[in-house]
């Protein structure tokens, strides 16, 4: 459906256009009116010839320069000239105007404080390394954001709502979580979004789907079973964006990521600009099925990943593009501090590496040197309303500068190595980076393939 604001553009600059052809007219009229008061232009009849000769006075040529003797004419072509271009003036400003004054901007921005982002050297040094990734399932596989392997096989979940495994060359549908049709903005609450996945101890997979909730699936019958329903209300918010999801070793607890009580995830960039603190971090009992908030009011909760006591879990507050540990047991239960502040990027979700430390996904960076759109934008609201009262988010996806970055950290938020796709040429819009079998398999929220890096050939 088209939307008014877009309509209501259209017709302005159709009335920009009529402005320019009645000027290019009125031009064309007072050009061929400075033709005809022109005595020598046009055929005369004999009388006016006589008036023209008598009029006509020897003249003294000197060096001087005479005005032009059609003044009147020119300055009438100025004039209109003039009226042209305050009209188009007018008629440009026009439609800003109305759109500022009346139109409501769907997001209400904080103020966000940013450090300046870290200087791209060192381990943030740019390199091609991703470029090295080999597509697998191109135009098979629709955003794939996370991936969880049993053994030799691969799970994950899909922008049509399924859970899949990839053995081989070939990829098998385990289930289903929501019901078709899906493919539009509009279906994709009832047709679901699984986002996060996790193989469990017992060999079933936990999924949080952004809408539905968070499943346990059996991936050897495809039964799923809901064990958080989507949309309730948990302390007195709705769970609108349910993200990422981690599982204890024994299989007891859950820990999972809601980014926002307010936007759901197919309004994931007004939630990113809007920057408001309404997300939380969630604990699900297995046995008793008590579900409890254990933190809140972070900005854009995004991957979540339990560190090896099980006492914390690391979170991606993506908006701030830092990493919060926020503790979830033991003797500083309730508590939250920053494992990593001031990314080079936006981060998404967070996955251990063979090495000890953790792969960490972004999708968008702060290049410094260079420009970054959204730390301008952090500190200017007005301009994020503006900017949101004019574009939708489907064409501000189109102006983000695409650039995959995957970095690894390790204890104390050090960065021990980074791998680069500017511009995102062959692995764009990565969510998460899942270390398998030596290689890295690089999931994202929009690309149509999984990408394979061989981490022994970079």
């Amino acid at each position: 459906m088209t939307s008014p604001c877009f309509v209501f553009v259209c017709v302005c600059v159709c009335v920009c256009v009529c402005v320019c052809v009645c000027s290019l007219g009125l031009l064309q009229v007072a050009r061929a009116a400075r033709c005809v008061s022109c005595p020598l232009s046009g055929v005369m009849n004999e009388a006016e010839g006589l008036r023209f000769r008598r009029l006509q006075r020897p003249q003294v040529i000197t060096d001087e320069l005479h005005e032009p003797q059609h003044k009147g004419s020119s300055s009438y072509s100025g004039k209109v000239f003039r009226v042209t271009l305050l009209s188009l003036a007018c008629f440009l400003l026009l439609p800003l105007l109305v759109v500022v004054l009346i139109l409501e901007s769907p997001i209400q921005p904080d103020v966000l404080s940013l450090n300046e982002p870290p200087v791209m050297s060192g381990c943030y040094e740019p390199n091609l390394k991703l470029r090295e990734a080999q597509r697998l399932f191109e135009d098979q596989l629709l955003g794939a954001e996370s991936l969880a392997s049993v053994g030799d096989v691969l799970y994950t979940g899909t922008a049509d709502g399924k859970i899949v495994k990839i053995v081989g060359r070939r990829i098998h549908v385990v289930t289903r979580l929501g019901r078709p049709p899906c493919g539009s903005r509009e279906e994709e609450p009832t047709c679901g979004r699984p986002l996060g996945i996790r193989p469990g101890p017992n060999g079933t997979l936990f999924v949080a789907d952004a809408y539905l909730g968070v499943y346990e699936v059996n991936p050897s019958t495809g039964e799923a079973t809901r064990l958080v329903a989507g949309g309730q209300l948990v302390g007195g918010r709705k769970l609108s964006f349910i993200n990422d999801v981690a599982v204890t070793r024994d299989g007891r607890k859950l820990y999972f990521t809601d980014s926002s009580s307010r936007w759901q995830r197919r309004d994931y960039l007004n939630l990113i600009m809007e920057g408001s603190a309404d997300g939380r971090v969630l604990e699900y009992d297995m046995e008793s099925g008590e579900l409890t908030v254990v933190m809140e009011n972070l900005r854009f909760p995004n991957g979540i990943q339990l560190l090896p006591d099980e006492e914390s879990v690391l979170v991606a507050e993506t908006t701030m593009a830092r990493i919060r540990r926020v503790h979830v047991s033991g003797l500083n239960k309730g508590g939250m501090d920053t494992f990593m502040e001031n990314l080079p990027g936006f981060p998404d979700n967070i996955r251990p590496s063979s090495s000890g430390g953790y792969w960490v996904a972004m999708s968008a960076v702060r290049p410094n040197p260079g420009f970054s759109m959204l730390d301008f934008l952090s500190q200017r609201p007005w301009l994020k309303k503006l900017i949101f009262k004019l574009l939708s988010q489907d064409v501000l996806m189109k102006v983000v500068p695409r650039y995959s970055l995957v970095v690894e950290l390790h204890d104390g938020g050090v960065c021990t190595r980074s791998f680069h796709d500017p511009h995102g040429l062959v692995a764009p819009y990565v969510s998460e980076a899942h270390e398998h079998d030596g290689s890295l398999y690089l999931g994202s929220f929009r690309s149509p393939f999984l990408c394979k890096l061989d981490l022994s050939k970079v």
